[in-house]
């Protein structure tokens, strides 16, 4: 029986793929910062193990938990949205902490047995962010396309030890913890002069029209965890199917 390792599974996007792969039949590790059991069902394939992605030791502690990992899912991430201009280093350094470093690092933790069994899969999970412009996002964008930059490369050399390193790139779901979790870290980055160009981009998050749902993210990051082709990219929801729809369009105009 094959285990994954997942991490951010509080809620979200990491909550439901824990689920999923428990009812796939898989051992489940789900890592959070603050572990709640009651989440997650009772079950003996079902463990919830303490991990901040942002220290060492508690990587390394995770790590050694989990034993062997078939699977691993990084899934945790922070946000950020405001103008560029207000967002601070300091901030700035907050996010890529989690969402860029914390990624390498685990990858890092877990390559080494992955690279001597030579087998195993890593599913970086991005955003839709990295498939189109998208404003007041700068920070957490540049964040998220580090890690697709990083994926694509790394996983032509694991190619060679038969170890599969995957992206999938979730739309904008609603429905999750997002702008919640990150409440405070956006508190003053719409300086007023930027009011007039922010308010029609915050009304069309405010009544998206194609979203993502856990579900669409779960099943996708399954699907990447078990593909054995050669495909790096998975985009996750109607939305961001849709931007690579139309990125596809606008590479072959550009090419015409």
């Amino acid at each position: 029986m094959k285990t994954v390792l997942i991490t951010g599974c509080s809620s979200g996007y990491g909550l439901e793929t824990a689920r999923h792969f428990h009812a796939q039949g898989w051992n489940v590790v789900a890592t959070m910062r603050t572990p709640r059991a009651d989440l997650l069902p009772t079950s003996d394939r079902m463990r919830v193990v303490a991990l901040d992605v942002t220290r060492p030791e508690s990587i390394a502690a995770a790590v050694a938990a989990a034993g062997p990992i078939d699977v691993l899912v990084n899934n945790a991430g922070i946000g950020v949205v405001g103008a560029f201009e207000a967002t601070s280093m300091a901030t700035a350094r907050e996010v890529f902490e989690t969402n860029t470093f914390g990624v390498i690092a685990m990858m890092q933790a877990v390559v080494p047995q992955m690279r001597e069994r030579r087998s195993g899969a890593i599913v970086n999970v991005t955003s839709s962010v990295t498939l189109g412009a998208f404003p007041f996002a700068g920070v957490y964008t540049a964040s998220k396309t580090a890690i697709t930059g990083l994926t694509g490369s790394v996983a032509y050399e694991l190619a060679a030890f038969r170890v599969r390193v995957k992206l999938v790139e979730p739309g904008y779901g609603p429905s999750t913890r997002f702008t919640e979790n990150g409440g405070a870290r956006m508190q003053g980055l719409i300086p007023e002069a930027y009011r007039r160009v922010a308010e029609p981009v915050f009304a069309a998050f405010a009544n998206p029209g194609k979203t993502t749902t856990e579900a669409d993210v779960a099943e996708t990051v399954f699907r990447a965890a078990t593909d054995f082709s050669e495909q790096l990219h998975f985009a996750a929801g109607a939305d961001a199917v849709a931007l690579v729809a139309v990125s596809a369009r606008q590479g072959a105009s550009v090419v015409a």
